[in-house]
């Protein structure tokens, strides 16, 4: 039998409830959210005459708490249009709705009495063979199991999302002794291709696999930092990004959780386990006085940091360990980081750090050689396979590279003599590896990461990624061209993928080479180019600083030339004699989105945030982003529309640097286009799925489109609406006379120029001069060049 979701139904609807409710909804599905009843009425509804009899008052907990998660930053949903697809109800009225559903959630209170209470209303209710599963993040699945029928256990486990569930990755899959196998295999693959995440398959243990080694990390470090000799400041510098981990580091990341949470966590491992580690999950003297102080983070305004106001600015104090008063800690420096600087392969960084002879490296020798014994002897308790730890906390921690990566980047045989040194000995199949000739944990073969499988002894592929195609895979075997800026890499079957590595992988005279380059390849010898990397963002823009000093130095011809050389590139995408696909992902902003725009097809992440941003810094898109928005402006016109107001639509879009909050949304702004564009909700699956789409492309046959002559524009129509509201908004004082120029150069380009006569035909070339020449006279105002020294120095946007 095929299994289909096309009903989920969730049980309790707090943070977590609500979260996941809302994520089924992202996908498509109908959804059912249920919670209790209230057993008292709010004086709100007491002043309304309102009884406990009343829908809206029975109601009341699952509304409020919805209504509160769409309101969330960061939004949890990814177009506010899908929360239409969720129905809201109670325990004691709609329970009997879930007996359509495909799949019930149980979020409720982690109480395994309440759980059970919960099971044994479903039970009566829900269609034979449906998934029913629970989201909790540490209780025995065995134990929810225990008097249910036959039915029942053999299609229920665990599922534990990780909050907030639209932008953790992390889905950890617990089966209880009694879970069919087919249903994992069911919710490793859904999970990925419709939830976008990392199925991670743990063991029925105290906390899993994420929070059991996350948690164990932190509390490791609570417990040994009054040996380190280092600040609340400096532990967040060493354990940020520098490593590939969140920006907020460790102790910020803490104050984010609340102590208290983080706290009941790391008791819920003590009191239930019984291993080496043990002393690493008591709670030191200074934890227990900030629990008493209620010192618990950002919720109660102060944790390990404390935020002040003084002489009208901002501060950030730290907490002293020792006399615990808050204090301000100076800029952290270490000079291993000048050796790191522009080292931009986190395994190689790793290495650097771990060999640094000062502070730094005596801490993360500490840290890692700490967490390397830990990991090595949770292999076979909380998993048999090494990569589910590494995926679990890349997944649910934002590590980029898991525990085993980081041992493998620093050195197995190296680490494990160190190790010995301060009486961490790793677990002894650590050892067998090592003596059977083996010293790494994963390798690359064949074009498929493999990693070692513990009871063979040998490498093995890991589940599920024999058909997804990675970049940083390929890069040993597949790159046919490189700069300093972009790597070309042959993706098999005549598809070529062109991928940026500049700092935010912006645009600059490399990237443009390199685009140049891909499509006279795949033009000379292949089918298809897909644009894509693996990045945090697909691309932020073109390169200010670039533009900002040909501007200063008033080199007009050489900025022209360099405009020019953007537009042409990007026209190349439009007009080449192959399939471009571009597949972005995170922030597409500027020259990141106008390459977007130009391709045949965009395979969007879901997370996508896109949009054209240039009014920040004095501009406008000046790589065809305007000239393309006239030219959709003129598709989209049908016979009725009134034009000014689809005009305005695509004004305010650039005018008013709107971004999209994902790539669904993305559609609304005129960014994709609806029956073109695509979304794919799996990062690891979007690559192979773009490289499919361009050879079907091919496949069905693909003709190079001919150069657009037939574009409408609107000219003084347009024009008039334009300098009226523009002068009207600096009368009111709603934007500057440098915002005013701004609007009014944005305005001429859509419009088409001053043409008298309404609808008149242009072609794209004359729209992409127009826009040049409103580009470069905008570099020459000194209140665009403050604007852009403003982003470059301090990283903010100026209105000026």
């Amino acid at each position: 039998m095929t299994r289909r979701i096309n009903k989920v139904a969730v049980i309790g609807s707090g943070v977590m409830g609500s979260g996941i409710a809302i994520h089924f909804a992202n996908i498509g599905l109908e959804v059912l959210l249920l919670d209790i009843v209230p057993r008292e009425l709010s004086d709100n509804e007491k002043a309304k005459g309102l009884t406990l009899e009343n829908k809206v008052v029975r109601n009341r907990i699952v509304n409020g708490a919805l209504k509160a998660a769409l309101k969330s930053k960061p939004s949890p949903i990814y177009n506010q249009k899908f929360a239409s697809r969720i129905t809201t109800g109670n325990l004691d009225d709609d329970l009997s709705k879930i007996s359509d559903a495909d799949w019930v959630i149980e979020v409720v209170v982690e109480r395994l009495d309440i759980k059970k209470i919960v099971f044994d209303k479903v039970e009566k209710l829900r269609k034979k063979g449906s998934l029913i599963t629970s989201n909790t993040s540490g209780i025995s699945i065995e134990a929810m199991i225990e008097g249910r029928s036959e039915d029942f256990q053999k299609n229920f486990c665990g599922t534990h999302f990780f909050n907030p569930p639209r932008y953790l990755k992390l889905f950890e899959i617990i089966p209880s002794t009694k879970t069919d196998p087919s249903v994992i295999s069911f919710l490793e693959d859904y999970s990925r291709r419709f939830l976008g995440k990392t199925a991670v398959l743990a063991k029925d243990t105290p906390a899993f696999i994420a929070n059991r080694v996350g948690t164990f990390s932190i509390m490791e470090l609570f417990n040994t930092v009054d040996e380190m000799g280092l600040t609340i400041s400096e532990i967040d510098k060493l354990t940020g990004p520098v490593i590939g981990r969140a920006k907020s580091a460790t102790f910020r990341t803490a104050d984010i959780v609340g102590l208290d949470t983080l706290m009941h966590v790391a008791n819920g491992i003590k009191d239930n386990t019984d291993d080496e580690a043990q002393d690493m999950f008591k709670t030191p003297e200074y934890i227990k006085k900030m629990l008493e102080n209620n010192w618990l983070g950002s919720k109660t305004k102060q944790g390990f940091y404390k935020k002040v106001v003084e002489d009208g600015k901002r501060k950030f104090l730290t907490l002293d360990f020792e006399t615990l008063e808050y204090k301000l800690d100076p800029k952290p420096k270490f000079s291993v980081f000048e050796k790191t600087k522009g080292v931009d392969d986190l395994r190689k960084r790793m290495k650097i750090l771990v060999d640094d002879k000062g502070k730094a490296g005596d801490f993360y020798r500490k840290s890692f050689y700490a967490l390397f014994n830990f990991v090595s002897n949770r292999i076979p308790e909380i998993s048999d396979e090494l990569y589910k730890i590494d995926d679990g906390l890349n997944a649910g921690f934002g590590w980029k590279l898991g525990p085993f990566e980081v041992w493998d980047a620093v050195g197995v045989a190296d680490s494990v003599k160190a190790m010995e040194e301060i009486n961490k000995k790793p677990a002894q199949w650590v050892y067998d590896m090592l003596e059977s000739g083996t010293d790494s944990f994963y390798k690359v073969e064949g074009g498929l990461k493999k990693y070692y499988d513990i009871p063979t002894k040998s490498y093995k592929v890991i589940p599920g990624t024999e058909d997804l195609l990675s970049l940083d895979i390929l890069r040993e075997t597949n790159v046919i061209w490189k700069n300093n800026d972009t790597t070309i890499f042959d993706l098999g079957d005549g598809v070529l993928n062109i991928e940026f590595h500049t700092k935010m992988n912006t645009i600059g005279a490399g990237v443009l080479q390199g685009l140049n380059q891909a499509l006279d390849l795949a033009e000379a010898d292949h089918k298809a180019l897909v644009i894509s990397n693996e990045g945090d963002h697909f691309s932020a823009g073109a390169n200010v600083g670039m533009i900002f000093m040909l501007a200063v130095e008033q080199e007009w011809d050489e900025l022209n030339f360099a405009i020019q050389m953007f537009q042409k590139t990007t026209m190349r995408l439009r007009y080449s004699s192959v399939p471009v696909i571009a597949a972005p992902h995170g922030m597409a902003l500027g020259g990141g989105c106008e390459i977007c725009l130009h391709a045949d097809k965009v395979i969007a992440h879901a997370e996508t945030y896109m949009g054209l941003v240039e009014f920040g810094v004095g501009l406008i898109p000046g790589g065809g982003g305007t000239k393309e928005f006239a030219v959709r402006l003129s598709d989209e016109l049908q016979q009725g529309d009134v034009r000014t107001n689809a005009f305005t639509n695509k004004f305010l879009t650039i005018g008013q640097a709107k971004v999209s909050t994902s790539a669904y949304e993305a559609f609304d702004l005129g960014y994709l286009r609806k029956g073109i564009d695509e979304v794919i909700v799996s990062k690891v699956d979007q690559l192979a799925y773009a490289k499919k789409v361009a050879l079907a492309m091919v496949e069905k046959g693909y003709s190079k489109p001919a150069p657009r002559n037939d574009i409408s524009v609107l000219g003084k129509e347009a024009l008039g609406l334009v300098y009226v509201g523009a002068d009207s908004m600096t009368v009111g004082k709603y934007m500057s006379e440098h915002d005013k120029l701004i609007a009014e150069k944005l305005g001429f380009v859509i419009a088409g120029g001053d043409i008298s006569q309404a609808m008149t035909k242009v072609s794209e070339q004359y729209l992409l001069d127009v826009e040049r020449k409103a580009f470069l006279e905008l570099c020459m105002q000194r209140k665009t060049l403050e604007r852009m020294q403003s982003l470059i120095t301090k990283g903010k946007i100026l209105r000026n």
